[in-house]
């Protein structure tokens, strides 16, 4: 099993590129599964998520050829993926797959709009909290499908004598990403108008909707909590970029702050991280658009301040950038409050951080209140450096970021959670000066 080994102290200094989004890139695979045309994909990240996306649509029997450097050393090798379902064979998403990765469930949508039927396991636990998918199936059956869950499988298909989903009006009772992105893609075929109120607002659906217009599919109001799509009768396929991943360049964002770099995040969209920036620059650290990226300097850990802040939906504060800012508040000065409401279980990573020599209480595993140490030493924060295990995908980041301060070295165990969802974070950070490898 891999490992990261870093020996901490030097600034990061440089220019790294930000890669595709792994939350956009998902969706848009399965988007492919709407049209019997080939459709291409650029700025593919190459992560464990997407190359599990890919099996299970070959599954499928969808003919997928992708064009990547698979050289982790070039960190700036974009990578292109072409997708062909026109000879789809098999509208069914297995357990062996599906529990490897909860956004498996995003070809249920598709694969029910277009063949009128689909069988799709029920995703398996996760481990920063529940993430039920009664949405999808409530806003399906509005559509007009029937299912029925059985033996672990969501079966669906359509009532007997129709051959399109219908528009209908859903209001979730929840905000739920992969929910509406589920809902998006089926009322792209469906016959008349669906309307999806509190829909989630986050770039990544918007971009998803975006590739959909190129499809064919006639979209209104994607990035707002109300989006109306007119059905069509048939998509095409189209050429579309993922776009930038916002969370790896947030990621990027604190790793520069906590070790008093420089750096440019190519590609990398401030736009998209406007409650994460906030916070940044009420630490402390300057960030600014540039073209073609984000700038971000700090004077360093001993020079920032502490920041309280509350997780919520987008444009809110995100919650998969909670771990990693709160590596940022340890190596700060003063003490600030964190409050997650999104996910009931995602402070794991608290007693890593601990084990590096954090000070952090929680409370109910909602709250936590941080003691920054940047103000410990005259040259800012003392972490020591010690073997740490990654528990989730956001956990592993702040661990690295920690770890990228410390004295002494950090062994990152268990980095397949980091492999979900970074593309080669360890060769764009050894792009910026960090003493970073990863070992077996």
């Amino acid at each position: 099993m891999d490992k990261l080994l870093i020996r901490g102290g030097r600034p990061l200094v440089g220019e790294v590129p930000i890669s595709g989004a792994k939350n956009a890139a998902l969706p848009e695979l399965c988007a492919a599964l709407l049209t019997a045309d080939p459709v291409t994909l650029h700025n593919v990240p190459r992560l464990q998520d997407v190359a599990t996306m890919l099996r299970l649509i070959r599954n499928m029997g969808v003919q997928v050829d992708r064009i990547a450097n698979p050289d982790c050393s070039v960190a700036d090798a974009a990578g292109i993926v072409r997708l062909d379902a026109g000879g789809l064979s098999t509208p069914e998403a297995p357990y062996d797959l599906v529990k490897t990765m909860r956004a498996s469930v995003l070809a249920l949508g598709p694969l029910l709009a277009r063949f009128g039927e689909a069988t799709v396991s029920l995703p398996g636990g996760c481990a920063i909290g529940s993430r039920p998918v009664d949405q999808h199936i409530k806003g399906l059956q509005a559509m007009g499908a029937q299912i029925v869950v059985e033996h672990g499988y969501m079966i669906a298909r359509l009532p007997q004598g129709c051959t399109r989903l219908r528009g209908a009006r859903i209001t979730t009772d929840m905000v739920t990403v992969t929910g509406t992105e589920n809902l998006l893609m089926a009322a792209t075929l469906a016959e008349g108008e669906t309307v999806l109120e509190n829909a989630a607002q986050e770039p990544e659906v918007a971009d998803l909707a975006e590739m959909l217009i190129k499809m064919g599919a006639r979209i209104q109001g994607h990035g707002t909590s109300r989006v109306r799509i007119q059905g069509v009768e048939r998509l095409h396929g189209c050429e579309h970029a993922v776009v930038a991943d916002r969370i790896e360049a947030g990621t990027f964002l604190c790793a520069v702050a906590a070790t008093g770099g420089d750096a440019l995040l190519r590609h990398g969209r401030a736009d998209h991280l406007d409650a994460v920036i906030d916070k940044l620059r009420d630490a402390g650290v300057q960030v600014a658009p540039e073209e073609g990226g984000i700038r971000v300097r700090s004077p360093g850990a001993a020079q920032l301040k502490a920041q309280g802040f509350r997780t919520t939906e987008y444009p809110g504060f995100p919650t998969d950038m909670q771990a990693q800012f709160m590596a940022l508040n340890v190596v700060a000065q003063g003490t600030a409050t964190v409050a997650e409401t999104i996910f009931e279980n995602r402070f794991m990573h608290v007693n890593e951080l601990l084990r590096l020599g954090a000070k952090i209480q929680t409370t109910d595993g909602r709250v936590a209140v941080i003691e920054g140490l940047g103000g410990a030493a005259p040259t800012g924060a003392r972490l020591s450096g010690a073997t740490v295990m990654a528990t989730d995908l956001r956990a592993s980041a702040s661990l690295v970021i920690a770890g990228l301060v410390a004295d002494g070295e950090t062994l990152v165990d268990r980095i397949y959670h980091l492999d979900r969802g970074y593309d080669c974070m360890e060769a764009k950070l050894r792009g910026l000066g960090a003493n970073i490898e990863r070992i077996q």
